[in-house]
């Protein structure tokens, strides 16, 4: 079986609101290979931010930077012909693209039957590892992290996924 061709995202967030995304990281994998890597700072709506002491991004760095729709085009562009998307804790990152999306009046740019791949499932599946935060996966796993820097997150969900098709070496 040919490796996925899939893309993995990452978003932080500004508040508890989804659309409140002020960074994204992707990493686009095309037949077991890392061929691109993106991220970008994003400007909420809302100059609020309540998790500043977890990402480090605060108002002043993104002010200046793009909204979301002006994101849109990397962010489809990066999801054309994928398998699927990945994300660790999936349901959190596709829950911001499509709050995202919805807020700025963009359809989600996944292809009809394109989903989400999760990879703290497939961390318990395919090695049995909890609990299944990302920094612990990594580590597990021997895969670079600097935790909620959004292009480092990423790049680690890929290599998950990577690791759990025997794509990579342990």
């Amino acid at each position: 079986m040919a490796p996925p061709t899939f893309t993995a995202i990452d978003f932080e967030t500004a508040t508890r609101l989804p659309e409140s995304a002020c960074a994204i990281g992707m990493v686009r994998v095309e037949r077991g290979t890392i061929v691109r890597r993106e991220s970008r700072l994003i400007r909420p709506r809302s100059p609020e931010f309540e998790f500043t002491w977890l990402h480090a991004i605060a108002w002043n760095d993104v002010a200046a930077e793009p909204a979301f729709d002006e994101i849109w085009p990397l962010i489809r562009e990066l999801c054309e012909g994928v398998d699927y998307v990945a994300a660790h804790n999936a349901s959190f990152d596709e829950g911001v693209l499509r709050a995202c999306c919805e807020q700025s009046g963009l359809p989600t740019p996944l292809p009809r039957g394109v989903g989400f791949e999760c990879t703290v499932g497939l961390a318990r599946r395919v090695w049995g590892i909890y609990p299944t935060r990302l920094d612990v996966v990594a580590a597990r796993l021997g895969v670079p992290l600097r935790h909620h820097d959004a292009a480092s997150d990423a790049e680690a969900c890929a290599r998950i996924v990577l690791r759990a098709h025997g794509c990579e070496a342990a």
